[in-house]
C-alpha cells in the first residue's frame, strides 16, 4: 500500500524534479565507442595515441557527445582520429569501469580504405596479425581483439 502511494506521488511530481532527482541520486559516467577494426587481409588496427596512458597503443575509438547514438560516434571519432571509414559494424561488448567512471560499448568493424590523416591525438595507426600485436597493448584489450577475430571478425568477405 505504501509502494502504491509513493508510486503515486512520483508520478504526479514534475517532470523536470524526477529527472533531476534520478541524475541526482545515480552515478554518473562517460561513454566511449571503440572497435576492433580489421582490414582485408586480416589485420586489426591500433592507435598509438598521445594522452592515452602506458604505451599509448589501443584500439580506436573516443567518448561519445551529448545525445549521439554509439554506433555514429564511433565512425565520427576515426573520421577525425584517422580519416577512416568502416563497414560491418556489430556489437561486440559493452564495459563498465568504476575508474574511470565509463561505459565503454566496442563493437567490430571493417575497414574501407586506409588511414589518410592524423589529428592531435594520434601518433600512429598500424595494421597489425593477431601474433605481431603491441606486447605493452592493455591485456583486457588483446583479449577483445582475440575474442573479435574468434568471432569472425577479420574473415575474409
Amino acid at each position: 500500500m505504501l509502494n502504491d502511494f509513493l508510486g503515486a506521488i512520483w508520478r504526479r511530481t514534475p517532470k523536470f524534479l524526477r529527472r533531476w532527482t534520478v541524475r541526482f541520486g545515480h552515478p554518473q559516467f562517460a561513454v566511449s565507442a571503440g572497435a576492433v577494426i580489421s582490414d582485408e587481409r586480416g589485420r586489426v588496427l591500433l592507435l598509438k595515441h598521445r594522452f592515452r596512458a602506458g604505451s599509448g597503443w589501443g584500439m580506436p575509438g573516443g567518448f561519445l557527445e551529448k545525445g549521439e547514438q554509439p554506433e555514429a560516434g564511433l565512425r565520427r571519432e576515426l573520421r577525425e582520429e584517422i580519416g577512416l571509414e568502416v563497414t560491418q559494424l556489430k556489437l561486440l561488448a559493452v564495459r563498465a569501469f568504476r575508474k574511470p567512471r565509463q561505459v565503454e560499448i566496442v563493437f567490430t568493424g571493417r575497414a574501407r580504405g586506409d588511414t589518410d590523416q592524423f589529428s592531435f591525438e594520434i601518433k600512429e595507426a598500424v595494421w597489425f596479425k593477431l601474433e605481431e600485436l603491441p606486447r605493452s597493448l592493455a591485456h583486457d584489450q588483446l583479449q577483445l581483439i582475440k575474442r573479435a577475430m574468434q568471432d569472425g571478425a577479420t574473415s575474409p568477405d
